[in-house]
């Protein structure tokens, strides 16, 4: 790889960790990045090199938060456990189905978050514990860990966007907290989808290893932002990883018209 190539994908790596910790849809960044400037290289690799990059970033923001932020065990930790699972099993179809079919779904989903975040500018900036109900739990353990991990181990970007939504949406939390649990949460999921990537050897290392080490400095540095600035910070650069989520694929649907 080109040195002038290899400079570029460690800036995006830098901006997708930043992205990540904050609010997450690093993905958005990275993974058009690899494809745009690999484009002879297996998508499945692509994938598992993009998890590599990603696992790290995650993985430090969600140390950065638990130092700062008290965490809710008995909701990560059952939703992260079922995460690896179910972003194992999407990675595993990963190479078997397109996106495509996905790419309607997701596109109104996000709309949907558009729409909530804007009409709703109270949600997320305090807590709102009475939400906590046993079903709410359930509830919000069975989207976060099975569904939306899944869609992560096929697909990517957006997870970090669709898992502070649940958490905030379902349980009452604040962006914050929100942010803080999804770190682990997503950190679980790329570990998942990550595995079963390495176990197919699709996985470029060198690569990956480096854009892991930028994501680290790019999720520090955003983590850092988030926890110093508050829910307001965060609920604004959500709307905006939103909307350039629908733009992004939105311009790849026209392109495939």
């Amino acid at each position: 790889m080109d040195l002038d190539i290899l400079g570029l994908l460690l800036l995006v790596a830098f901006a997708a960790g930043w992205v990540d910790a904050v609010v997450g849809g690093g993905g958005l960044l990275l993974l058009p990045a690899l494809l745009i400037t690999n484009p002879a290289t297996p998508l499945a690799t692509l994938l598992g090199t993009n998890k590599l990059g990603s696992v790290f970033g995650t993985a430090s923001a969600a140390l950065a938060y638990a130092r700062k932020v008290k965490i809710d065990r008995a909701i990560v930790v059952p939703t992260a456990l079922l995460a690896l699972l179910g972003s194992a099993l999407g990675a595993a179809l990963a190479t078997a189905l397109t996106a495509d079919v996905l790419t309607p779904v997701i596109m109104a989903v996000l709309a949907g978050v558009a729409l909530l975040v804007t009409l709703r500018p109270s949600m997320g900036t305090t807590p709102h514990p009475h939400l906590r109900t046993p079903a709410r739990v359930l509830a919000a353990i069975t989207l976060a860990g099975a569904a939306i991990s899944f869609y992560d181990g096929l697909i990517g970007p957006g997870t970090g966007v669709f898992l502070i939504i649940a958490l905030t949406a379902v349980l009452g939390m604040d962006f914050v907290s929100a942010s803080a649990s999804a770190k682990i949460v997503n950190a679980c999921t790329n570990l998942g989808a990550l595995t079963v990537f390495a176990v197919g050897g699709h996985i470029d290392w060198f690569l990956g290893l480096a854009l892991g080490t930028c994501t680290v400095i790019g999720a520090q540095v955003g983590a850092r932002m988030a926890l110093d600035r508050g829910a307001g910070f965060v609920r604004a650069v959500l709307l905006v990883v939103v909307l350039a989520l629908l733009a992004r694929m939105g311009w790849d649907v026209l392109g495939s018209a």
